[in-house]
């Protein structure tokens, strides 16, 4: 079975910033080649309509098949309410939170992103992790595109 990771914006964005292009473009890559599928959200494409077009040129390069298109349902919305109750992120970070509730919610092998201070960050990781066994939800995983990406040679 194919993997399916959730990718926020910071991932897009990275295939054109110089720290981050190698490794978003190797993951875009295997997308496109059939071997991963990309688990994107509508506030992932919300927030692509204000992105360079080169960026927003990154997605509709993923043939359907090796794309999944997922929401902010109720049941996300209040698993991301309870992180921010149980001070794993703030209000202001509240679309953060969301993006980790629609990967639990969906139960996807991993979510990916560039984000180290609110999302690929142990503590946070921990504290996503503690809230979703709390309320019945798997541990999710939470990488880098590199972490992913470690057993190739890029």
């Amino acid at each position: 079975m194919k993997q399916r990771i959730y990718i926020d914006t910071s991932v897009i964005g990275g295939c054109e910033d110089s720290e981050f292009s190698k490794w978003s473009k190797q993951l875009f890559h295997e997308f496109q080649r059939g071997l991963r599928i990309a688990v994107i959200s509508h506030l992932t494409r919300r927030e692509l309509e204000t992105a360079p077009e080169e960026v927003k040129e990154v997605l509709p390069a993923i043939p359907h098949g090796s794309l999944e298109d997922v929401f902010l349902t109720e049941e996300a919305e209040a698993l991301a309410q309870n992180y921010i109750q149980d001070r794993v992120v703030t209000t202001k970070h509240v679309l953060d939170a969301q993006h980790i509730a629609i990967a639990s919610v969906e139960r996807v092998d991993v979510l990916v992103s560039w984000n180290f201070q609110q999302i690929v960050n142990l503590n946070r990781i921990r504290g996503f992790n503690a809230v979703n066994l709390k309320l019945g939800y798997p541990v999710l995983e939470i990488r880098s595109p590199r972490e992913v990406l470690y057993e190739k040679e890029i």
